[in-house]
This record gives C-alpha cells, sequence and structure tokens, in this order.
C-alpha cells in the first residue's frame, strides 16, 4: 500500500463509465493512468440484454474476465462456450475474443488486464 496521500483505493460512484473500442461500458476501478505505477488494471464492463462486444484482440495484454452478474455466451479463438455469473475466463494475449449477453439482465464482468487496458493495445476484427 502506497503511503501519505497515494491511497491505492476507488470509489465506485465516483468512477464515471465510459464506452470502449469493443463497445462496452467500462469502468477503470483501478488503472495507473489514475492510480500511479500500477502494473495492471481491473475494470467493471457491462453489456446489456441483447448486446455483445464487438470481436477484438489484444495483442500484449492477458486478461481476466469474472463474470458477476447474468449469463453469456464468450467467443475465444474458435471456441463458443456459455458462462455464468461465478465463472471465470482467462484470455492470453493475442486472442480474439467477444462476449454476447444472452439474459434478460445486465452481462457484468470484472476485467484485470496486464498490462494495464488501453485503446492502443485493442484491435477490431
Amino acid at each position: 500500500m502506497a503511503s501519505g496521500n497515494n491511497i491505492l483505493k476507488t470509489a465506485y460512484a465516483q468512477v464515471e463509465p465510459y464506452i470502449t473500442k469493443d463497445s462496452s461500458t467500462i469502468r477503470e476501478l483501478m488503472h495507473p493512468t489514475v492510480h500511479g505505477k500500477l502494473r495492471l488494471s481491473l475494470a467493471e464492463a457491462r453489456v446489456p440484454p441483447g448486446g455483445a462486444t464487438f470481436l477484438h484482440v489484444h495483442e500484449s495484454t492477458e486478461e481476466i474476465y469474472h463474470i458477476t452478474a447474468g449469463c453469456g455466451i464468450m467467443t475465444l479463438a474458435k471456441e463458443q462456450f456459455e458462462v455464468n455469473s461465478g465463472d471465470t475466463v482467462c484470455i492470453p494475449p493475442g486472442t480474439a475474443h467477444k462476449v454476447e449477453n444472452i439474459s434478460y439482465m445486465e452481462l457484468v464482468i470484472l476485467c484485470c488486464c496486464a498490462p494495464a487496458y488501453s485503446h492502443e493495445d485493442t484491435s477490431l476484427l
């Protein structure tokens, strides 16, 4: 934990959401551009009912998705499989992926990225 005024804590209500290149709504809960010398980032992604992210790839970034609400269909390279609340998926660098919400409620995903998420490392396919 950092000392002094550099407390590494985020209040959810104070984090403004934005739309990423893959079309999901993201709240960056921890990110080096805000919190300093982190080597990774943690974000919450939300996909509306019937919505989907665009197929995309990160050449340098490894991601872990942890589903906290809803269910969907995950595309990971050439595989497709169902994901449900409580499931965790690892997405290796260079692996094409997307997620489709097949639920009546928002699909909510915690996304951990190492190195931290960047638009520059995101390519739409």
